[in-house]
């Protein structure tokens, strides 16, 4: 097993995730902008993770993710193989020739045991004690960024000559 990009993306978006989740579901477009990740990639990373129910949608206004159990219950070794494809780490076992193969297929179980044993939780709550900034309300969008006032109507004449009309009466 190697460490792909797809593993190391999904673990800091669900850290990301994690940290922002109280405020309720979490928008992939906010993840991508904050982690820098395309969101189309992370719509592929978070369709997978949704398939091994390690993350749950909501849809419509005010949708997003959010975890789909609690976070001291997932590991980065599920993360990692949820997201990444089985074929690209069975060709690289299968490149190594008979006699190293059986060190890197030990080598391979050492690394999923040892990220079987980091929780999410354990890494988010190393991100809130390094000092992560994490807002308590998502960020809304205004429609308009200052209040919309509406003119004030008068039974007033407009002009000098209205003005004059009005004494004509």
């Amino acid at each position: 097993m190697r460490m792909s990009t797809k593993g190391r993306f999904a673990v800091n978006a669900l850290i990301d995730l994690a940290l922002r989740e109280a405020a309720g579901p979490v928008a992939l477009a906010t993840i991508s902008a904050r982690q820098q990740v395309s969101l189309s990639y992370l719509e592929q990373l978070f369709s997978r993770l949704r398939r091994d129910g390690i993350v749950e949608s909501t849809r419509g206004p005010g949708g997003g993710y959010t975890l789909g159990r609690p976070a001291a219950r997932i590991t980065v070794a599920e993360i990692v193989t949820a997201v990444d494809d089985p074929l690209e780490n069975a060709e690289a076992e299968n490149a190594a020739d008979g006699l190293s193969q059986a060190l890197w297929l030990r080598l391979n179980a050492t690394m999923l045991q040892h990220m079987a044993a980091i929780t999410l939780q354990s890494l988010v709550e190393e991100q809130k004690t390094q000092g992560a900034i994490v807002e308590s309300r998502p960020a809304r969008r205004a429609i308009a960024s200052q209040p919309v006032v509406k003119p004030l109507r008068t039974k007033a004449p407009n002009s000098v000559f209205a003005f004059g009309r009005s004494f004509a009466r």
